[in-house]
């Protein structure tokens, strides 16, 4: 079984409609793919339709963004009830709090640089979550950079003067929210320093598997040889299980899909501890 949980279609901040996603795992050879949007499950019907003409079973879930203390950590969120309101309140926070950073990201740079709100909106036609991505791919329509990877190593960093934080979930509470919900929840990429230079603490991550934290996505393509080495180890400590993913966004990112997979019995034991089944064909 070929299994790749975490991917993004346009409904967030991937190129790739929901059903052109679908469509593009059955060629890559998937059995199984995880449609994990930002903040949002607006995708899951338009790939849930695609299952039958693709082959391909959807595992349906989220990306949630969280932070704690100023540190910024994803949660791969699986199989939960997306009307439980407390989850989908929080989901709903977090869509709009970015929405308002990007607007105000977008009015620092473009003192600097040519684009405006009207370029970002072009980006993200089809997205229920507009963010930096969006920004990313204006300035590079605007020429002012190669691709996403440049503007994010620029003006789009963490630690840059045009970087504005958003709302996001305490981790601990997005587990307790998800499980609340039915769902199941893996931390994403948890060791990739590539994106901001400090990590969620040790601590945090025990006190999320108490939180009925499932797993860590081990491994993903920004976490190198001794960064999976340490995921694995604090996964090991934590009696947690070992995800891994492409982190797939279309031609957004050089991410491809089916480049890491999850084990078949990481999947077997989310889809016995969710609420929603897997939609196969």
């Amino acid at each position: 079984m070929r299994i790749d949980p975490h991917t993004h279609s346009s409904c967030s901040d991937g190129t790739d409609a929901p059903a052109q996603l679908m469509a593009a795992a059955a060629r890559a050879g998937l059995d199984v793919v995880g449609l994990t949007d930002h903040d949002t499950t607006e995708g899951w019907v338009q790939a849930a339709a695609a299952v039958a003409d693709t082959g391909v079973t959807l595992l349906r879930g989220a990306e949630i963004s969280c932070s704690s203390d100023g540190v910024t950590l994803h949660l791969l969120a699986y199989l939960f009830d997306p009307g439980y309101t407390p989850l989908a309140e929080a989901l709903a926070h977090a869509r709009n709090s970015r929405s308002t950073r990007t607007r105000r990201m977008v009015e620092l740079l473009s003192a600097d640089f040519p684009i405006g709100w009207d370029d970002v909106l072009a980006q993200a036609t089809d997205a229920a979550t507009i963010g930096r991505p969006h920004i990313a791919d204006a300035l590079v329509a605007a020429g002012a950079f190669p691709d996403r990877s440049a503007a994010f190593a620029g003006p789009l960093a963490t630690g840059s003067p045009y970087y504005v934080p958003h709302w996001a979930l305490d981790p601990v509470e997005a587990c307790e929210l998800v499980r609340a919900a039915g769902g199941v929840p893996v931390a994403a990429h948890p060791r990739a320093t590539g994106r901001q230079r400090r990590l969620m603490p040790d601590e945090t991550f025990a006190r999320m598997a108490q939180a009925g934290l499932a797993a860590l996505e081990v491994d993903h393509r920004d976490h190198n040889p001794a960064q999976r080495e340490q995921a694995r180890a604090l996964a090991q400590r934590l009696g947690l299980g070992m995800s891994g993913a492409s982190d797939y966004h279309g031609a957004g990112k050089p991410n491809r899909l089916g480049e890491n997979l999850m084990p078949l019995e990481l999947l077997d034991r989310i889809v016995s501890e969710g609420s929603l089944p897997l939609l196969a064909p």
